[in-house]
């Protein structure tokens, strides 16, 4: 049974393509053994990172995502072929075989076919249980949720994200839960972390700190609704045609006062190099493309703390829309921070651990 691999996923702003330069000139500009990826997203940044550095830390907020970290990173013990004999058991199910779900309810022939979202439903409720009667450990409980994660990606009647569902005729029948492959991490200083961003930087020092945070305003958490809906499981009344329930998990950083939440965001982290990609769909002409951020205000705020590079590269992004837009670039900005500025930072950090033991 083939199984997934962390970068065998759809999703907004994914830079796994773009990861062999990213890193090169990341590696040719900066010096450390640690690595902070503060918007972590598919994790495939975080991923590439483990070939380079002792120490990486993983934060996104969305719950999905967490699940995914931990499972691919989390280098907690686990039954491998507990897990497989599982899959087996759950490919067995038929649609005859199971009872209506909250799940086929609500996602039935609109994200997914009536069966296959039935069989979803199904599949989530089976792995709760298990953890519930604590027939599975905690790594074994984000592998599976993260294995069903991915499987339903490779048959949601979406373009890649769930904003909208393909108002056409659904395949059917067709899910087969893979598991995933969890990394090898031995050796490795793994911290992984769900919080804003804005918050979490203030408590956390690192050598290298990568930043690719949304910056249009797609809020993320609206996007994948469907996938935060199965992970969290907590069955929430549902809304409008597309089917989400009530805001929450909304990010600042798809807003109009996102330079502010930037440069108030680059003035806190503790390290001695930034990183930030950004890309020029400023300029498209769809307004939920357009970047909240502008090339000029992301400059600004870097060169505040330090001396700052900039690379660039044609790439042709992911897009899910109708944006009709061309020579579209990507941008990476290293800024290696005013050793004063990093100094006095680490001097402030050690402060509050003081006082955090006594």
């Amino acid at each position: 049974m083939e199984k997934f691999n962390i970068n065998n996923r759809r999703y907004i702003g994914n830079k796994s393509k773009l990861l062999e330069w990213i890193f090169e000139k990341i590696r040719k500009n900066t010096t450390g053994s640690s690595f902070f990826d503060v918007f972590s997203g598919t994790g495939s940044v975080s991923k590439e990172a483990l070939n380079y550095y002792d120490e990486i830390i993983i934060n996104d907020f969305l719950f999905s995502n967490n699940v995914i970290y931990k499972a691919f990173f989390g280098n907690e013990d686990y039954d491998k072929k507990k897990l497989e004999k599982m899959a087996i058991d759950i490919n067995s199910y038929k649609y005859e075989d199971l009872e209506e779900n909250y799940f086929d309810k609500n996602f039935g022939n609109k994200y997914f076919g009536k069966r296959d979202a039935r069989r979803i439903g199904f599949i989530r409720e089976k792995i709760e249980i298990k953890k519930r009667e604590n027939k599975i450990n905690e790594k074994e409980y984000n592998i599976l949720l993260s294995s069903l994660i991915y499987s339903i990606d490779k048959i949601a009647n979406t373009v890649g994200h769930y904003e909208a569902y393909i108002k056409k005729s659904v395949k059917d029948d067709v899910l087969f839960f893979n598991l995933i492959k969890p990394l090898d991490t031995k050796g490795k200083n793994i911290k992984i972390f769900r919080e804003e961003a804005n918050k979490l930087v203030k408590k956390i020092s690192s050598d290298i700190v990568f930043l690719d945070p949304p910056y249009n305003s797609r809020q993320y958490s609206r996007f994948y609704h469907v996938i935060e809906n199965l992970v969290e499981w907590e069955k929430p009344e549902l809304f409008g045609v597309a089917l989400k329930p009530k805001e929450k998990n909304m990010s600042d950083y798809c807003r109009n006062n996102a330079p502010k939440v930037f440069n108030d965001l680059v003035k806190k982290l503790n390290c001695k190099h930034i990183a930030v990609t950004y890309n020029n769909t400023y300029n498209s002409k769809s307004s939920s493309s357009k970047n909240k951020i502008s090339f000029e205000e992301i400059s600004k705020s870097l060169n505040k703390v330090g001396k700052t590079k900039i690379f660039e590269k044609e790439y042709k992004f992911f897009n899910a829309g109708k944006t009709d837009f061309k020579a579209h670039k990507e941008f990476l900005f290293i800024t290696e921070v005013k050793w004063d500025k990093w100094n006095q930072k680490l001097d402030h950090l050690f402060f509050m651990l003081v006082i955090s033991i006594n």
